[in-house]
């Protein structure tokens, strides 16, 4: 299912309930041009502060490399909020994400993770097959995917497993029979300024490519802070602290010239952060534990 962001940013009644059958939902032209330009400018520089080494002091952990044949590649950037750029945080703050948020988790959403994923011009190693974060499913928890370079259908892009976030998957025995050709998978063709919001125990991933251009993807998953407080892994310390995140990512949206309506946030009381004083400080809630995933080896999200 497609759709097309409406006035009000909240996914209506239908959407909902193909995100709930399916565990995704694509959502086209869903962030404007001018923020997704924005954000390739500020990941090209992301990008280039990893490549050399150059990014801000005690953050090198945040650039993540991996070997292919030899080389060293760069293919992953953690915490993205303070690497220089406030766009992050506009994205963060914006309608366009926070309306999806609220219609999954309900307004006590927490921004739980903020990561850009991307392959590197000419390296199209594979994202093996698996489900991010298995839990009990007495809640919504999500990605919301923000594309900001083509992913074309034969290209190497991402596959998932409609109906597949139902339950933990046996991953290897997935893979040893069918490859990438698992019954009822689809490949996810998107273009810059689409979002793909996917459910955390999708079965997904995507074969490998040569040759192909730069692809990025930003990251932003989303829990409701009633679904961590229950289950965990975190305690209320830490989601007061990830909490504090929002007022400032819409304080930082409001300034953009072409900011549209802005988002009313409607977190309950109880749970509205004090802000702590460092809004620098704010933007690194690090994890010291995660909800652990299934893949085909030994592994966590």
């Amino acid at each position: 299912m497609t759709a097309t962001a409406t006035s009000s940013y909240l996914l209506d009644d239908d959407q909902v309930e193909f995100f709930d059958r399916n565990g995704y939902l694509i959502l086209r032209n869903r962030i404007p041009a001018g923020l997704v330009a924005d954000l390739r400018r500020a990941t090209d520089q992301w990008l280039e502060q990893g490549r050399l080494g150059r990014g801000p002091a005690g953050q090198e952990g945040d650039f993540k490399f991996a070997d292919r044949d030899g080389h060293e590649v760069m293919f992953r950037v953690d915490y993205v909020h303070g690497k220089g750029s406030a766009v992050s945080l506009q994205l963060l703050g914006s309608p366009h994400v926070l309306g999806i948020a609220e219609s999954l988790a309900g307004p006590n959403f927490v921004p739980t993770y903020e990561s850009l994923v991307f392959k590197a011009e000419g390296d199209g190693a594979p994202i093996e097959w698996h489900q991010d974060a298995v839990h009990p499913r007495n809640h919504r928890i999500f990605n919301i995917d923000i594309y900001l370079d083509d992913s074309l259908a034969g290209h190497g892009a991402l596959r998932v497993v409609p109906g597949s976030q139902r339950a933990e998957a046996d991953i290897c025995t997935l893979a040893d029979r069918s490859g990438w050709d698992v019954p009822g998978a689809i490949e996810v063709d998107m273009h810059p300024g689409d979002v793909l919001v996917h459910d955390t125990m999708i079965v997904h991933g995507s074969p490998a490519t040569r040759g192909e251009a730069l692809r990025r993807t930003l990251y932003y998953e989303f829990r409701p802070a009633e679904q961590i407080l229950g289950e965990g892994p975190w305690d209320a310390d830490w989601v007061d602290a990830r909490l504090r995140l929002v007022p400032l990512g819409l304080r930082a949206y409001a300034e953009r010239a072409d900011a549209a309506e802005p988002y009313r946030w409607r977190i309950d009381d109880q749970l509205r952060p004090v802000p702590a004083g460092d809004p620098e400080a704010e933007l690194r809630i690090v994890h010291e534990k995660h909800t652990p995933g299934t893949f085909c080896s030994a592994g966590s999200v």
